[in-house]
């Protein structure tokens, strides 16, 4: 990335990789921590949560009919548009699971207590228990403890109202307990290391949802087979549960076939015998008429129009049949209030869109069961299957209505032309004309009843052939290798996260961080020039800065650093034999004062005549580091209650002088503007080398601004740590609002903590400020072993040492 700033120079700015792994090698310490309570929490997981195991079966559906069904066109059962999709709602269904369990070993379930946790022991009875009477439905389910006393008496712990209740009783003693009374016939004492047995009653509803929720289906692209597996905490029962399962199933499926047939030729019993009646009667009728008539016979054109004749009224009879029909299965329907499957054999009866309506009305019947499972009647995904239920039912209203008007248009159609034939009979005498309305009537009736009488035997040819839709392929079989959780996959995961979370946590870190720490920030935020960079001092530092630390430790990185801010000062103004230097910064606490005082000592060490002037009016502490009085100084001066050479004190450093900055005044802001203060500095650049001015914060009072007009050099003072984004702004603030051009940027008590280095290098080209001085930051690993005295900094676990 490029960009251009003042001048000519042009800043490169490139993302440094060795660097982003240098940061976060930097806390490889909060890496691995995080790792090792990640580890911490699997081992914890692991060891509390119980194991799951899984075991699978498969089915194959399809529809078996024998010979005879085959050739009747007989179906065992209503057509399914997606056969495996439907079944699995049968499969889930709150009848085929509750028959399920009724096949297991369910009234009374075992575990063994453990220290962590409580284990479930099916199908293993330590315990004996004879339940002596017990309530259908109403009755305790809570959990009895049980612990082995001697060889004939035991303890039973249990909760009773939120209160726990500890009793003792003997071998083969009634217990009474609520809604149900039993004994236990055996003890497990042995004489030491007895383990603790807990117990209690189920009913099968108690094992709807463990059955349920472990239960999954799937369908096997392009077969008509279908998997299911079940997970449990126990593998032998996760096997029974799902082999009970199959068998449930299958005989339920028989056995609503056998329901559909049987609702079928019930249906059509009612009809018959309506339609025997009006058989005998019409049988009657003709037969007296012959004899009365003396009529055996039919001429040929009488026997043509009866055929005809006869051939529309059946038709019509037909159709009627099935008007009677649609409107039987539509009653059904629509005062459903039990929601109650309804099996109905639909073949040649009714329309195909009738029969797919009534398939998707049963499926979500069995798909609501499944549901009350795990929710209430009112729950939201009730309601919405009940709402489908309802389109379903509009949808069949109006099917069937216009099933009835099709019919309708048909028999109207059907008594034109019976008319139509009837208007032929005036050619035929009377007589025979009113044989053949007789023995036509009597041969519909006869072929009507016939009709009824051949899909009666058809449903009951499919009773009989009635097979399930679905084979058990494979049954369960015991699994006992956990699929959940596994150690190697919990262990691989904890590390992964882990990582990122150490990773992550460092990134977060530098994220919210809103100091500064190094040159890079600071020249992505301003294009003012950094003058230098003093490093961090590793020891205590008093808190009026009384150590000269520049001298006190002159071959430390910290006191060649300060020597590197002195080198680069003689670059500035270089023009001026005498300079003037005004030191501020944005806020107090950033090591202002402190630059000064080192960076004055560092001057006079080279034969520099230099005076310090502490004008910052308002807070000054600089008399404290050169222990001075403070009764009178600058402001002293200024306010013309004292002359210079009362205020100016020798220090302990040769070649450096100190003016303090005196009594608090009432104004100093415009003392510091006035005109003596300008000639102050102007005199005593004739007799210092350098006249460095410690000014008050630019970003709490205006103070310094007139000193920074004043000076030859301004240094604005960052504190790595400390001194926030904004800062590094403000001196390009005051450069455009004031017009002032000799600011520069001294980073102070810089500690190369990569953490919160950039992750960028930046590299400038072109004859900005880059030829004016030369500074380092002495970053580098390991730079200056042997040569300077710091020594190495203390590590983190070194937190002992001082």
């Amino acid at each position: 990335m490029e960009q251009q700033v003042n001048g000519n120079a042009t800043v490169q700015q490139d993302i440094d990789y060795v660097k982003i792994a240098r940061i976060i090698l930097s806390r490889w310490y909060w890496v691995a921590s995080t790792i090792i309570i990640a580890f911490i929490i699997a081992y914890i997981y692991l060891w509390y949560t119980p194991e799951t195991f899984s075991t699978s079966s498969s089915l194959k559906f399809e529809e078996k009919r024998s010979e005879i069904s085959e050739l009747l066109n007989v179906r065992n059962a209503y057509d399914r548009t997606n056969k495996l999709q439907s079944e699995q709602f049968v499969i889930r269904s709150r009848e085929v699971l509750n028959n399920a369990v009724k096949e297991l070993d369910y009234k009374i379930s075992f575990y063994l207590k453990g220290r962590v946790r409580t284990s479930d022991i099916y199908p293993q009875k330590p315990l004996h228990i004879v339940v002596v009477e017990q309530d259908s439905t109403n009755f305790t389910r809570s959990l009895f403890e049980y612990e082995p006393i001697d060889a004939t008496s035991f303890k039973l712990t249990r909760l009773e109202n939120g209160t726990e209740l500890v009793q003792t009783f003997k071998v083969g003693q009634i217990i009474s307990a609520p809604g149900i009374k039993f004994k236990i016939d055996n003890t497990t004492f042995n004489g030491k290391n007895n383990s603790v047995y807990c117990f209690k009653f189920n009913s099968p509803a108690s094992f709807l949802g463990r059955i349920s929720s472990g239960l999954n289906m799937s369908e096997t692209k392009g077969t008509n087979i279908l998997s299911l597996s079940q997970t449990d905490i126990n593998p032998y029962f996760a096997a029974d549960a799902l082999n009970a399962v199959l068998r449930s199933y299958v005989n339920y499926d028989r056995h609503q076939k056998t329901i559909s047939a049987t609702q079928t030729i019930k249906f059509i019993d009612t009809l018959q015998q309506g339609m025997s009646k009006a058989v005998k009667t019409s049988g009657s009728e003709l037969e007296q008429f012959k004899v009365a008539n003396k009529v055996l016979d039919i001429s040929a054109t009488g026997q043509d129009v009866m055929k005809k004749l006869t051939d529309l009224e059946t038709e019509k009879n037909t159709l009627n049949l099935q008007g009677i029909f649609i409107n039987q299965l539509e009653k059904e329907i629509v005062g459903n209030k039990n929601l109650n499957a309804i099996n109905y054999n639909l073949q040649g009866i009714t329309d195909p869109m009738l029969g797919n309506l009534l398939t998707q009305y049963n499926a979500l019947l069995l798909k609501r069961e499944e549901l009350l499972i795990d929710y209430k009647a009112r729950s939201d995904k009730v309601q919405q299957i009940d709402k489908q239920i309802l389109d379903i039912k509009s949808a069949f209203v109006s099917n069937a209505s216009s099933q009835r008007q099709k019919n309708q248009k048909t028999i109207n159609y059907i008594d034109q032309q019976i008319s139509s034939i009837k208007q032929t009979f005036n050619s035929i005498p009377k007589a025979e004309r009113e044989l053949i309305n007789l023995t036509s009537n009597a041969a519909i009736n006869q072929k009507v009843y016939t009709y009824l009488s051949e899909k009666k035997l058809e449903a009951q040819i499919s009773k009989a052939a009635i097979t399930p839709g679905a084979t058990i392929v494979d049954f369960a079989l015991y699994n006992t290798n956990a699929i959940a959780p596994v150690a190697k996959k919990t262990y691989t995961s904890a590390l992964i996260i882990g990582l990122v979370v150490g990773i992550g946590l460092i990134f977060l870190v530098r994220m919210l961080n809103p100091y500064i720490y190094d040159k890079e920030t600071i020249e992505s935020l301003t294009t003012i020039p950094i003058i230098g960079v003093i490093r961090k001092y590793q020891d205590e530092i008093d808190e009026n800065n009384r150590q000269i630390l520049s001298i006190k430790n002159p071959k430390s990185l910290f006191a060649e650093s300060v020597r590197s801010v002195r080198t680069n000062l003689s670059f500035l103004a270089a023009e001026k034999k005498s300079k003037i230097v005004c030191i501020t910064s944005e806020i107090s606490g950033e090591g202002k004062s402190f630059t000064t005082v080192n960076l004055a000592s560092t001057l006079s060490l080279i034969d520099k005549k230099v005076i310090v002037i502490a004008a910052d009016l308002r807070r000054s502490k600089l008399h404290h580091t050169f222990k001075v009085s403070n009764l009178k100084g600058l402001s002293s001066y200024l306010s013309n209650q004292a002359e210079l050479a009362d205020i100016t004190f020798k220090t302990e450093i040769e070649n450096l002088t100190f003016v303090p900055a005196g009594p608090i005044p009432p104004n100093p802001s415009e003392l510091l503007y006035s005109d003596k203060m300008k000639a102050l500095l102007e005199n005593l650049t004739k007799e210092y080398d350098f006249v460095i001015v410690d000014s008050a914060p630019v970003g709490l009072v205006s103070d310094a601004i007139p000193l920074i007009r004043m000076a030859d050099v301004s240094l604005f003072v960052i504190r790595s740590g400390v001194s926030r984004y904004q800062a590094a702004t403000i001196p390009e603030r005051l450069n455009k609002e004031f017009n002032l051009s000799n600011i520069t940027i001294v980073l102070n008590a810089f500690d190369n903590d990569i953490l919160h280095s950039r992750y960028y290098t930046t590299n400038y080209s072109g004859s900005y400020y880059a030829n004016y001085y030369y500074y380092s930051d002495y970053s580098g690993t390991g730079y200056g072993s042997g040569y300077y005295s710091d020594g190495p900094n203390k590590k983190w676990w070194q937190f002992w040492k001082k």
